[in-house]
């Protein structure tokens, strides 16, 4: 991957990331264009004029940015009022779910694509962040989606039968997800005990007929030994959410995203579509990788230690050479309300795949139950006879 250089992290994390929209409008009627999925193009809606994309001026790689210079940067250009998704986006927040979208007039807030509610507060300029690096453009169109997730709802056996009503696929909302991807350098030294098995003979009485019998058996033990040393781990590009109004595991689900073919950010790929401004800042998305890096590190120490069985007592870990990205990812989702829950369904929008959750229907899990008591009953009738 290319790694940062001090004018680039500058850039990244600055005004002078900032975009201009003006030029999304369409050369036949003026009307704003939108970014067509299925011909990665961008199209008008309206006397439906195509144009290619076009590379941002000052565009520059995906690269990896260095993680302590950009915490710094980002908190001076927090105090500046520097570094949004672009020049004329505004932001809006739901009341509900707390759940921070951008958009780009003209299109409007409507309702939370997280939470269904309706969205009132008075839109504003997006707040200060590290403006993204690199992106996924759309890549399923909105009717193939629906048809994925059309697939998805007929496959719930036991949800509600108004579900489908309830959970309208035409409702599906395009959103771009903000997530952050981590590199890092672990060197590790630990302690711990290396357990090697072997086998003795045991006697044992059993009673034989009502007569005690001596009998042989090979029984397992252990031998431990004690073992010490230092590991290195590399981590390459682990993808952490940044958004908490949709659960982590709702995401993970999608993968893999194919982040080989991220796109340097252009703001063309976002007309016609929303952005979730990221809720979980650099530091804390970071805290939640190094509780990843410290399973993966436990297994390389496991490794290392050998033997049949290992115990970690304890692993001393140093990090190093923490670089990141910021990056949007494109989905297709929809909310709907249950019984006064709301529940979600995302659509992977290059691959596809969907991950939601869904209510159960009790009297569906109770008839189907029963269906299974009934025809155990009948087997063995069939059986008696």
């Amino acid at each position: 991957m290319v790694r940062d250089r001090p004018e680039l992290i500058r850039r990244l994390c600055s005004h002078d990331r900032v975009a201009s929209t003006k030029s999304l409008k369409c050369p036949g009627c003026s009307a704003s264009l939108e970014y067509d999925p299925s011909t990665s193009r961008l199209k008008c809606p309206y006397c439906g004029s195509i144009l290619e994309v076009q590379p941002t001026p000052d565009a520059q790689p995906v690269v990896e940015m260095d993680y302590e210079e950009a915490r710094r940067r980002a908190a001076q250009d927090a105090a500046a009022g520097l570094g949004h998704l672009s020049s004329g986006a505004v932001q809006v927040e739901c009341a509900d779910c707390g759940a921070a979208v951008v958009f780009q007039p003209p299109d409007v807030a409507g309702q939370c694509p997280f939470c269904t509610a309706k969205i009132v507060v008075q839109p504003h300029s997006p707040d200060p962040l590290i403006a993204p690096q690199g992106l996924l453009p759309f890549a399923v169109p909105r009717a193939n989606s629906i048809q994925s997730l059309r697939a998805w709802l007929t496959s719930r056996w036991f949800a509600p039968n108004s579900l489908k009503q309830v959970a309208n696929p035409d409702r599906l909302e395009g959103i771009y997800l903000p997530f952050w991807t981590y590199d890092a350098a672990a060197d590790t030294s630990y302690t711990g005990q290396r357990g090697e098995h072997y086998w003795v003979q045991e006697s044992y009485t059993e009673m034989v007929n009502g007569e005690p019998q001596q009998r042989t058996r090979n029984v397992r033990k252990t031998h431990w030994y004690s073992a010490s040393g230092r590991v290195h781990n590399s981590f390459d590009d682990i993808l952490i959410p940044a958004s908490k109004a949709i659960a982590a595991k709702r995401l993970d689900d999608l993968e893999p995203w194919g982040l080989e073919k991220i796109e340097p950010y252009n703001e063309s790929y976002l007309a016609g579509f929303k952005a979730q401004r990221y809720q979980v800042q650099l530091e804390e998305g970071f805290g939640v990788a190094r509780e990843r890096m410290e399973g993966a590190i436990a297994d390389t120490v496991r490794n290392d230690i050998g033997g049949d069985e290992q115990q970690i007592h304890s692993m001393n870990v140093t990090v190093s050479q923490v670089t990141f990205k910021h990056l949007l990812l494109p989905v297709w989702l929809g909310a709907y309300r249950f019984n006064g829950k709301v529940y979600q369904i995302a659509v992977n929008a290059r691959t596809g795949e969907v991950s939601g959750e869904r209510p159960y229907s009790a009297a569906k899990i109770i008839l189907f139950i029963v269906c299974i008591l009934i025809a155990i009953a009948i087997l063995a009738v069939l059986k008696g006879n």
